[in-house]
This record gives structure tokens, sequence and C-alpha cells, in this order.
């Protein structure tokens, strides 16, 4: 399991890898939030638990990653990890949110998920993926 941070001209890119496809979207979460916030000194504040609706998996993917841009714009709460499963053709997620207090941005923040270039898939080693935000 890894992920990584990948030069783009404006936007910012990311990467991520796992075994399953249920840990690559854990990772590009925490790829995301890592792409414009420190969040490991933070403690986890509380929990949110929520259901993506089956579908593809670039579109449950990128229904993820939307959802902690909503709750960062509505909530101003940040994941500092997140545990996804699959369940009935789609993905039950449990993010653990950072106490906002403890929280440096170091980066800019995504304002959405760009469909551009957008690669989710299983390889020989396990999945990976590579998403674009618009910041």
């Amino acid at each position: 399991m890894g992920h990584r941070r990948v030069p783009h001209t404006a936007d910012v890119r990311i990467e991520a890898w796992a075994p399953d496809r249920e840990g690559c979207v854990s990772e590009a979460v925490t790829a995301m939030v890592g792409s414009f916030a420190e969040v490991s000194p933070a403690r986890p504040a509380e929990t949110v638990d929520f259901r993506v609706a089956p579908g593809t998996d670039e579109d449950m993917l990128v229904a993820v990653l939307d959802e902690v841009i909503f709750r960062m714009d509505t909530e101003g709460r940040l994941p500092a990890a997140a545990d996804v499963a699959a369940v009935d053709g789609g993905l039950d997620v449990r993010m653990w949110l950072a106490d906002p207090d403890r929280v440096e941005l170091v980066g800019a923040v995504p304002k959405a998920v760009s469909l551009h270039e957008l690669r989710f898939a299983p390889g020989v080693e396990g999945w990976s993926c590579a998403v674009t935000f618009d910041v």
C-alpha cells in the first residue's frame, strides 16, 4: 500500500496503490488529504460513516473523494484515515475525522475531482489509481 503526489502543471495529481480495490480507495483518500494538509499530528475527533452506491470502480472512487471534498467544504473536517469495505456491490466508508485545530494546511485545497485522465484498475500486483484534483 502507498501513495504519492505526482507533478502536474496547474492542478494536483496523486497516485495510490494497494493489494485490493478498497485499500486503494483508502490510500487515495490519504493521498488527497496529504496533498494539502498535515493531519498526522491530529488525533481523530470523531468518525463518520457513509455508503457509496454500486457503480463502476471509477465512479465509486470519485464518489468517495467527492464526499471528502463535500465534508471539508461544509464542515471543515478532514479524514485522518479512512477504512473502505465492499458491501452489496457498493462501498461502506468509515472516516476518522481529524481535530481541525490540529490540522496544518500545506498546499492548495482541492475543489473538485477531475475525470480527465482518471485511472483506477487492477494490475499484476494489486490495484492502482491516478486522480487529478482541480484546485
